[in-house]
């Protein structure tokens, strides 16, 4: 196996890569630590994932060979590291986009094809509680990649690529109570495959690409809803899409990615209250299309693929922690 330039299509499971991280158990630069926990019972690209009352729970992806719409639900449990399958989705897809609000997750959008291909408009919320799935009013225009973020109750959908391919900066924002959607303010300039986070009741939307996979960008823009108007923030240290994000001990975590020319190990941090980046210690492989949350000291993350497209889709679930 080669970990710095994988050759094509190549699936990197958890077995595999055991060997090479039990020598490091502990990988680090900068700031905090990786460990290397129990891997996903399957290997699965670009999915979601949120939590809900200690738990991780994985949504949808790909494998690629064909098959970019799996329906699988795995929760995992951080105090025993183990995982379980729950009830399936719905309806499955690749590149949808989840986020936890009040005890429930929404899942909104995604594609079922290869290459950005066939967006859908489903939006879904799912209670860990009760393994139950609810159908929700479906997005106005299917699409997938899009930006999701809960505020208030409220769950913000932004941004993503439809059916044309096209990117697009639409903002909508749904009531789970009345289960409708309404209209905020676009996105400044559209955007997909972003990292997005809510802080202090404001949200983040950072990094991603415009359009095309060389089209990357390094922008940070914050969104409040009290207002209904955009802020400029620091740019991310580097241009890059498809990445994960999470928010750990006061700092949105963003990580991997991908550029033209490969997946990447970037970890950056963004510090609210000091309005500035701090760079972490780098995933111990690099990644992109993963996706993850934290869950009390640890932030974790899982899945992905390890080169461009889905070439070396991965099982392995990386905790990250800080002092």
């Amino acid at each position: 196996m080669k970990i710095g330039g994988m050759a094509a299509n190549v699936l990197v499971a958890g077995a595999a890569l055991a060997s090479l991280c039990a020598a490091v158990p502990a990988l680090s630069q900068g700031s905090g630590a990786w460990t290397v926990k129990k891997p996903m019972p399957a290997i699965r690209n670009e999915v979601a994932a949120a939590s809900v009352n200690g738990k991780l729970y994985v949504f949808g992806g790909s494998v690629g060979g064909g098959r970019y719409d799996l329906t699988r639900n795995e929760e995992y449990d951080p105090a025993t590291n183990a995982w379980r399958a729950r009830k399936d989705l719905p309806s499955g897809a690749n590149h949808m986009t989840a986020v936890a609000s009040n005890g429930k997750i929404y899942l909104v959008g995604g594609f079922l094809g290869s290459q950005h291909k066939d967006a859908v408009a489903g939006a879904f919320e799912y209670d860990p509680a009760a393994d139950s799935w609810r159908t929700l009013a479906p997005l106005s225009n299917p699409r997938g990649s899009v930006a999701l973020a809960a505020v208030g109750g409220k769950i913000h959908a932004l941004g993503g690529r439809g059916t044309d391919t096209k990117t697009v900066a639409t903002h909508q924002v749904l009531d789970p109570a009345s289960g409708t959607w309404s209209n905020a303010a676009p996105l400044t300039k559209a955007r997909d495959h972003t990292a997005t986070a809510a802080v202090d009741g404001k949200i983040h939307v950072i990094g991603g690409r415009f359009g095309e996979p060389a089209e990357t960008t390094d922008m940070h823009e914050v969104y409040d809803p009290a207002t209904n108007r955009w802020s400029v923030a620091p740019p991310l240290p580097g241009p890059r899409s498809s990445l994960a994000v999470g928010v750990y001990k006061g700092m949105i975590l963003v990580l991997g990615g991908e550029t033209t020319t490969g997946s990447l190990t970037d970890h950056e941090g963004f510090d609210v209250k000091s309005n500035r980046w701090v760079k972490l210690a780098p995933l111990p492989l690099p990644r992109h299309g993963i996706a993850g949350a934290a869950i009390g000291d640890e932030a974790l993350f899982v899945g992905g693929a390890q080169g461009v497209g889905g070439n070396g889709t991965s099982d392995q679930l990386f905790a990250f922690t800080l002092p």
